[in-house]
């Protein structure tokens, strides 16, 4: 071979990227760019912000406490907004109360009346609350927390029962059987589609009925109307 052509070879493989890096480009293509800001979250870091709790109880921590313990808890963090046994203050949401008013013409939705799982109780206090000063508990306080909310609705009505990982996965909330699982993945699928419907999705809709104007601003000269349904 040639000088000029040893020259011409060497130069190219200089040039040609290496497999390993062919596949990386490829993969920055598909995935978008990279920016090589931050680093890897540590163990420690993950295991602060992963806190879910799942209905069964499942991600619950090692804790406890109890309502009497929680008593106090509350009215030091809590009772400004909700009020000191969960009746709310102003326009602060209700805790306690509510029993059997979900069929009513003013259903009250609180922990006791609404909420499906106590799991949900422990995991949303403990995300959001106290209000302002989030996480600001330990978890023996939030559990004491919890329990004083639960006393409060009667779901637990004992001060001195312990609220722990194994006893709050035992509660069942009154209103656990009016919410179902979300079965639409299976029950829907027959309706769902690739391409949306654009035109005419929708069968014509025939009026059978017009409610009449209602005036509540009386005006010089206009004939009056009787208000109602025509």
């Amino acid at each position: 071979m040639s000088k000029s052509l040893k020259f011409v070879a060497a130069a190219l493989l200089a040039c040609a990227p290496s497999a390993p890096a062919l596949a990386q480009q490829k993969a920055d293509a598909k995935s978008g760019p990279r920016y090589h800001i931050g680093r890897a979250p540590t163990t420690d870091e993950i295991r602060g912000w992963d806190i879910d709790v799942r209905p069964d109880g499942q991600g619950l921590p090692e804790g406890k406490g109890t309502a009497m313990q929680g008593e106090k808890l509350f009215m030091d963090n809590c009772s400004s907004c909700h009020g000191e046994f969960g009746e709310g203050n102003g326009r602060w949401p209700v805790l306690a109360g509510g029993k059997g008013s979900l069929t009513s013409d003013n259903p009250v939705k609180t922990v006791g009346s609404y909420w499906p799982y106590a799991s949900t109780v422990f995991d949303y206090v403990r995300h959001a609350m106290p209000y302002g000063n989030t996480g600001s508990l330990s978890v023996d306080e939030y559990y004491a927390l919890v329990a004083y909310v639960l006393y409060l609705n009667d779901v637990v009505t004992d001060q001195n029962f312990e609220l722990n990982k194994k006893t709050l996965a035992t509660i069942k909330m009154p209103n656990e059987q009016g919410f179902v699982m979300d079965d639409r993945a299976t029950t829907e699928k027959s309706f769902w589609q690739k391409d949306p419907c654009m035109n005419n999705c929708v069968a014509p809709v025939k009026i059978i009925g017009r409610a009449a104007a209602i005036d509540v601003t009386p005006e010089d000269g206009k004939e009056k109307k009787s208000r109602g349904v025509e």
